[in-house]
């Protein structure tokens, strides 16, 4: 396949390198000193799930997705591994790279902004505007082009184009339509063929969409616990005191996703063991408080509240920690205002 991982970043790191060393055909779109060290010295990898050994490939990048079009045509597939708040900016400037088949991978966390894309409920083709406040997203990307995707995996970008994998192999790929007859079209198992082959555990899903919140209720959760604390993912799990403030987090994330049709199999307590699995991981948040870097509050925290105020769910705990989060945020001057 010819793919283009645009934010080779932490996880867009793993999957270009993985997908590249597998046989694919792999370019990738970064920026700033990233970029410099990728076409320098090529992408490294430090994979902590096997010998840790140092690995690097060279891979085709830029910071122009129109560039890479113009030298590479058209893709098979083209992966966001953005954070969630830089995508609007980034969907007008990947059309060159889109043909007519071409799959996109949102491989995204938080509420995806193409949740109500054919969704079947009373609110199906509605705008979440703490993410798309413009409405532009579905305008600027035709949503059938996308596949969804929820990452159970680690990362960490410690060095300029140095990705370490720290943790989890599982990516659940799924289409958003929930109108087709089929959902385990061609393009889904082809994609998940070839992740499956460049060593990822590749699951594919008849509804995306729980998965979305299964692993949602998690990430709103630990996510501002962890940046608030400077903890990592062990730290936080052993700790019978941030526990008692997750447990809460979780229900009320478990209370939105039941108003939207989603019936989570999972205890607040089994939900937290499948954390503990990422080990010693220092979660995205954590990673972008400490890195300075705007941090995906809207996606993970404020979408959801939005999502509960439209069902009039009382989210209290998780209205608390989303002022929380914010004020750090602010103070850190990684956020123009709370609001």
């Amino acid at each position: 396949m010819k793919i283009c991982v645009v934010g080779a970043g932490a996880i867009g790191g793993v999957l270009a390198f993985q997908l590249c060393q597998s046989g694919h055909d792999v370019s990738v779109v970064a920026r700033g000193q990233n970029l410099e060290a990728i076409r320098q010295r090529g992408l490294t990898l430090v994979n902590h799930l096997e010998d840790a050994s140092m690995r690097s490939l060279p891979l085709p990048a830029s910071d122009e997705p129109a560039a890479l079009a113009a030298s590479r045509g058209v893709q098979d597939v083209i992966i966001l591994g953005l954070k969630a708040h830089a995508i609007a900016s980034m969907l007008p400037r990947i059309h060159p790279l889109i043909g007519a088949h071409t799959s996109v991978v949102a491989a995204i966390n938080g509420v995806p902004w193409w949740y109500f894309y054919r969704e079947g409920g009373q609110h199906s083709g509605a705008v979440v505007r703490t993410l798309d406040p413009g409405a532009t997203m579905h305008r600027d990307l035709d949503p059938s082009h996308i596949l969804g995707c929820v990452v159970h995996a680690a990362a960490e970008v410690r060095a300029p184009g140095v990705v370490h994998y720290t943790g989890g192999k599982r990516f659940i790929l799924g289409e958003i339509d929930r109108t087709l007859a089929d959902p385990f079209t061609p393009r889904l198992l082809a994609l998940a063929a070839a992740m499956t082959g460049a060593g990822f555990e590749a699951v594919t899903s008849n509804d995306i969409r729980t998965d979305v919140w299964a692993k949602l209720i998690g990430n709103l959760s630990f996510n501002p616990v962890a940046a608030l604390t400077n903890s990592l993912m062990d730290r936080i799990c052993a700790s019978q005191e941030l526990l008692a403030i997750i447990r809460p987090l979780l229900i009320e994330g478990m209370q939105v996703a039941r108003a939207y049709g989603i019936e989570l199999k999972m205890t607040p307590d089994e939900r937290i063991s499948l954390a503990r699995q990422l080990g010693n991981a220092k979660i995205s948040m954590h990673q972008d408080f400490e890195a300075r870097r705007v941090p995906e509050i809207d996606a993970i925290v404020g979408a959801v509240i939005e999502l509960a105020r439209w069902e009039k769910v009382s989210v209290p705990t998780i209205e608390m920690i989303d002022a929380l989060v914010r004020a750090r945020a602010v103070n850190l001057g990684l956020l123009a205002h709370a609001g």
